[in-house]
């Protein structure tokens, strides 16, 4: 309870005296024997003093009241922050900075003072952590004046390493976020290992209660992931940062990472528990595998989008020692992985399915297809072995047909299908019979054409070419257009194939020698 003596001072407060208030708000700002510390209450006569031109008022509100209760009157307040500054303190200029520019700092949009940067300046230099943040995070929306020499981004990277040097969570992340994405590695490490195993010490004093924030579980798992490549234990290698592993690292790391449902942390406990990398291979490690252990990892990981997992799961079905050994199931989950997009398993797919024609030859499609997305990726290996499934032939019969198309635009207009036939020969070095006989709709598989002509013209082979660029993927659904709804066999508009030689014979009228389809030898001038 207020004593006499403060009791009075309360009257002459309200009576509107400069000095009662001052020193009414002065009492409530330190607290007293007889009134409580109430910040707010404070506030209030702290103010009223200002308004009667009081300077250690404004200096009191500078210095004393923070930014949380200054922002619910943040155009009332600022002049007073503005006349302490001016006064010389740094604390009040770094609030004033905060209420003229936060919100122009988070947008990023709205023009400041240049004093109130100033203000900010002068804050970060004195080492205020929240003032170097806010300058960085300006910095690096708009830079809007410079500060001093050197280029803005610079400045604002500066500032940002401050403030995360001074403990501001918010640039601590910022900085290693950008670490991370820069390749920055052994600079990624340096800073965050010593946050990592302070996030292991607390979970560790509450016994597995404390949940992780997001930012603190990718943290984990970033430096776990480096420290398994920098020491050959992981599939991340080439970091070479200096810092030795403290006992139980990096599994410490992956394990609050993974049960936190990180999937990089659930892949690494699953090859960690099967003993191997996610090809496949056995890597070192004390006791034996445990793969039911492994597979429920694996599991996790690949059902948040990891691909690599569902890949080390098909190597766990195939291995011989697993007692579950399943070939169907490895199967699935390379196919799944292979449309994850996971090239190594876009490859074996190819790899399996070109062995599997053999029981059914329509299967080189299937493996066309999952090559062609492996050297989309840049596999050599795909590249080369597609060379060899479905070469583009470059010998005469299969090159010649194609130019007949030149110099019979006219002839051929009364002919669209025959036209479009010597287009497609053209463009995917037909030979005379394939062009003629090919039924375009049931060849066109997307990717790839399937040419087979066999059941019309028995010296053919069954063969495969490619659909390789954009032009002629539009070329291919434009004719295929023209061809719907058309028999292309015997019964067809068309007819046979000897009906639809002569016609080609009378349209291009020429006369060398024959020998494709064993006529005579001066009757028309087409190579085979």
């Amino acid at each position: 309870m207020a004593n006499r003596e403060e009791l009075a001072i309360i009257r002459n407060a309200r009576a509107g005296q400069a000095a009662a208030q001052l020193e009414l708000g002065r009492l409530y700002l330190f607290g007293s024997a007889g009134l409580p510390r109430s910040l707010q209450t404070a506030l209030h006569w702290l103010e009223r003093a200002a308004r009667q031109e009081c300077q250690q008022a404004w200096q009191l509100i500078g210095n004393h009241i923070p930014l949380a209760l200054a922002q619910g009157s943040a155009a009332a307040l600022a002049p007073w922050y503005e006349r302490a500054y001016d006064d010389g303190s740094v604390h009040a200029g770094l609030v004033f900075a905060q209420l003229v520019l936060g919100g122009a700092a988070e947008a990023g949009a709205a023009p400041a003072g240049p004093k109130a940067l100033r203000a900010l300046q002068d804050a970060a230099r004195a080492g205020f952590p929240d003032a170097q943040w806010l300058l960085a995070r300006r910095r690096d929306a708009a830079p809007v004046v410079q500060l001093a020499a050197g280029p803005a981004p610079a400045l604002a990277q500066g500032w940002l390493r401050c403030a995360a040097d001074s403990g501001v969570a918010e640039a601590q992340s910022a900085v290693l976020d950008q670490a991370w994405q820069a390749g920055r590695f052994g600079d990624y490490l340096a800073r965050a290992l010593p946050l990592a195993r302070a996030l292991v010490r607390t979970a560790a004093s509450h016994d597995g209660v404390h949940r992780l924030a997001p930012g603190d579980i990718a943290l984990l798992s970033r430096v776990a992931r480096l420290q398994d490549g920098a020491h050959g234990a992981g599939q991340h290698d080439g970091f070479q940062h200096g810092l030795a592993l403290a006992p139980g690292e990096p599994l410490c790391f992956w394990e609050l990472a993974a049960a936190e449902h990180d999937r990089h942390a659930q892949l690494a406990i699953g090859l960690r528990c099967a003993r191997m990398g996610v090809d496949g291979r056995r890597v070192a490690g004390h006791g034996a595998a445990n793969f039911k252990k492994a597979i429920r990892w694996l599991s996790l990981a690949g059902e948040q989008g990891l691909a690599e997992a569902w890949y080390a799961l098909s190597r766990i079905y195939i291995k011989p020692e697993f007692s579950q050994r399943n070939v169907g199931d490895a199967q699935r989950y390379l196919e799944r992985a292979a449309e994850m997009g996971y090239r190594a398993a876009q490859l074996e797919c190819g790899h399996n399915a070109w062995r599997a024609r053999r029981e059914n030859e329509n299967k080189d499609v299937a493996a066309v297809y999952w090559l062609q997305k492996a050297v989309a990726q840049g596999c050599a290996e795909s590249a080369a072995m597609l060379g060899k499934i479905a070469p583009r032939l470059a010998t005469p019969p299969y090159v010649e047909t194609g130019r007949l198309l030149a110099g019979q635009g006219e002839a051929l207009r009364a002919y669209p299908l025959l036209g479009a036939r010597l287009e497609l020969a053209a463009l995917f070095k037909l030979s005379r019979a394939e062009a003629l006989l090919l039924d375009v709709p049931a060849a066109d598989h997307g990717h790839c054409l399937v040419i087979d002509i066999r059941a019309s013209y028995g010296r053919s082979k069954r063969r495969l070419v490619l659909v390789d660029t954009a032009q002629e993927r539009h070329a291919l659904d434009r004719i295929a257009r023209l061809f719907e709804g058309i028999d292309c066999g015997p019964s067809g508009p068309e007819g046979n194939y000897r009906q639809r030689l002569y016609r080609l014979r009378t349209l291009l009228g020429a006369a060398v020698k024959g020998g494709e389809d064993g006529e005579g030898p001066a009757e028309i001038g087409l190579a085979a």
